[in-house]
């Protein structure tokens, strides 16, 4: 979900070209994963069911596919990053997958333990299954190393499992592309790593997706991820009509015999999301007018939001729990007011924690990048 690539913010952003389509992509599935936390989670939602009993139930249930957008978007500008004619090898895994991890997780640690805080707030409140128990000292250090879903500890925010399989997908390219490097023995092979992707997600979709025991780890989620990075290489303009034509069967055969063996709306919509991106996943906008100003920054805050919708949510449920008559236009008016608030937090999140972090890890990491070489 952080995958789309931004500049310094500053004046000049607006006016500068970006992925309109994957902004607008990101936009709204970002405010689908908030609807559908605030309706799943509650207790607001439950006093507005009887009122809209069909939208809340579409929210607190279909509306979660919309983490399909992500994953296939975080595939897509993977290959674009990481091999963008779709050829192997990579000099340094270490440091691709440490670069990757400084981006995600300093900001998803500090929204962590205000997670974890507003879980305490709220339990003065209300009572609800929404609260999580007190964090613990090896709970806090499993979030910290993203391995929390991997050794079995509870979330201590809704959403949190995506955080760590993004970086395991990422990971997992990284790794792949330095052992398809190492079988090409600095030759070409331009079709070594398109390959191991249609190899790779057509085992995720008719095995490891098809096993919730899988559902912590990389292998689950690799058709989506895959996807996304066959989208990147087949829409390559420099390539042949035939050769395009190779790539989309070796994405789309797997896919429809997924869905024809065991039909999945997820895995339909992000082969819905590919080939949009297949499309129009390279065209570049600039910003000119309000709309598409609004459409991009949404998008270059959506990671934010995405990190610090729940606990935000979490607190505008324990206040109109406390204070609000529980009748369905008030907590109505209560989900809306989250989900402003998490729009607007998400706005701060990025500007005083999100940049600054990163700035200074990324600093960290050029200091000490010289002296890892060296040793």
């Amino acid at each position: 979900m952080s995958g789309v690539a931004r500049g310094e913010a500053g004046a000049d952003d607006a006016v500068q070209p970006q992925f309109g389509l994957i902004n607008l992509l990101k936009v709204g599935a970002a405010q689908l994963i908030v609807l559908h936390h605030l309706a799943f989670y509650g207790p607001m939602s439950d006093h507005v069911r009887p009122l809209l009993p069909a939208l809340i139930d579409w929210l607190g249930s279909s509306a979660r596919i919309a983490v399909q957008v992500f994953l296939v978007i975080g595939g897509f500008l993977a290959a674009k990053s990481l091999s963008p004619s779709g050829r192997p090898g990579m000099d340094y895994p270490l440091g691709v997958v440490w670069r990757r991890y400084v981006k995600l997780a300093p900001p998803f640690i500090a929204a962590t333990l205000l997670a974890a805080a507003a879980s305490s707030l709220a339990a003065g409140w209300m009572n609800h299954t929404s609260i999580s128990a007190p964090a613990t000292l090896s709970q806090l250090s499993a979030h910290a190393l993203l391995l929390h879903g991997v050794l079995g500890y509870p979330s201590l925010s809704a959403g949190a499992w995506y955080v760590a399989i993004d970086f395991q997908l990422y990971a997992l390219t990284a790794l792949a592309l330095w052992v398809g490097g190492r079988v090409a023995g600095g030759r070409p092979r331009p079709w070594l790593m398109p390959c191991l992707a249609a190899l790779g997600l057509t085992l995720s979709l008719l095995h490891f997706n098809l096993d919730a025991d899988w559902d912590n780890w990389a292998p689950y989620f690799f058709g989506s991820y895959g996807l996304g990075m066959m989208a990147w290489w087949a829409s390559d303009r420099c390539r042949k009509p035939g050769a395009v034509a190779l790539l989309l069967a070796m994405a789309l055969l797997p896919v429809a015999v997924a869905l024809f063996l065991d039909f999945r709306s997820r895995v339909a919509l992000a082969l819905v999301v590919a080939c949009l991106l297949f499309l129009f996943g390279r065209a570049e906008t600039v910003a000119t007018g309000r709309a598409w100003s609004a459409v991009n920054g949404l998008g270059k805050i959506s990671y934010s939001v995405f990190l610090i919708h729940f606990p935000v949510c979490l607190l505008v449920n324990a206040a109109f729990t406390r204070l609000a008559p529980a009748e369905p236009l008030w907590q109505g008016l209560g989900m809306l007011t989250a989900w402003a608030a998490s729009l607007a937090a998400g706005a701060v999140f990025f500007r005083w924690v999100e940049t600054p972090l990163g700035r200074v890890f990324q600093f960290a990491s050029r200091r000490l990048a010289p002296r890892t070489v060296a040793a």
